[in-house]
């Protein structure tokens, strides 16, 4: 059966990736402005805070994940009191060497790996907008090896490395969701996808989104009756299903069409349309523009 986690992730295609050591050591604090981009973080050793715009304020310490799907603004310090030090996003994730903040000799109180990526698909709020502003994650030991994996690559350059930091990063994120599947995570995919009754639906839309669903179809994969799995998939994705099945295929659709895989009818076809001038309608009222527009825009034939 299709993987949606996985379908969704591949459409966003995540890459250029940036990783760089942190550190710091006695009185110390920087407050960070908003960057946009996702973050990451694992803790080698010691501990500090860190508080998230939008999320509570955790102490983070060795072993642990986080992970900022749009990266708002945070303060990180140490526990000794000390005024935030206000730093720019931007230039500084361009920094490569090690970063310490505080005492500058002497050893850390903590030392961190931290990095950021980005999607190559506009489309990052399909996934940014199902995630809390911050994912905690404790023990995570798996993670942590992969934001080693990703900090050896970036800084050697190799043959290959673009490669294999877009597979690391994309491994990353589906470890990181996965700890927010279910009641944890608010409505959306993520959610849907820890109920097993909607899960069987939505890998039916993933897998055929140009078979013509219908409401009753898709209960009876969920093997609810179609009231239940109307109220249950809307509550729970946040939209209703035939809202959900008309997003995933214009995702679709806007992918085909920036990557220039085919002309207007067989895309219309690819996405569930039985004709060019169908699909053109119902795009243009879905994304604002008609779909010969969008290519153009986005650098597509």
């Amino acid at each position: 059966m299709p993987d949606p986690l996985s379908d969704l992730i591949a459409l966003l295609r995540p890459r250029t990736v940036f990783a760089k050591g942190i550190s710091g050591a006695g009185p110390w604090a920087v407050r960070y402005g908003d960057f946009g981009y996702p973050g990451f973080c694992t803790v080698i050793e010691g501990r500090c805070r860190l508080a998230v715009d939008g999320a509570e304020a955790v102490t983070i310490e060795a072993g642990d994940f986080v992970f900022l799907p749009a990266t708002p603004g945070f303060t990180m310090s140490g526990f000794e009191p000390a005024e935030p030090i206000l730093v720019d996003p931007h230039p500084a994730a361009g920094v490569a060497q090690e970063v310490r903040h505080g005492r500058q000799d002497g050893d850390a109180d903590v030392r961190m790996l931290g990095g950021y990526f980005i999607f190559d698909s506009p489309d990052a709020s399909l996934l940014v907008s199902q995630l809390p502003a911050l994912i905690h994650l404790r023990g995570a030991e798996r993670l942590a090896t992969l934001v080693r994996l990703v900090r050896e690559e970036a800084g050697d350059a190799r043959p290959g490395c673009d490669l294999i930091l877009s597979r690391l990063v994309e491994v990353l994120i589906v470890e990181a969701l996965r700890s927010v599947e279910g009641d944890d995570a608010p409505p959306g995919l993520l959610r849907g996808l820890g109920d097993p009754r909607l899960a069987a639906a939505i890998r039916h839309i993933h897998g055929e989104p140009a078979h013509p669903w219908t409401v009753a179809e898709l209960a009876k994969e969920a093997a609810l009756s179609r009231s239940a799995f109307f109220d249950r998939f809307a509550r729970t994705v946040g939209v209703p299903p035939m809202e959900y099945l008309q997003g995933w295929r214009m995702s679709l659709a806007k992918d085909l069409l920036r990557r220039k895989a085919g002309g207007l009818a067989e895309i219309a076809t690819r996405v569930g349309y039985g004709s060019a001038s169908a699909f053109s309608t119902a795009f243009a009222r879905h994304v604002g523009v008609p779909p010969k527009r969008y290519a153009l825009a986005s650098g597509g034939a």
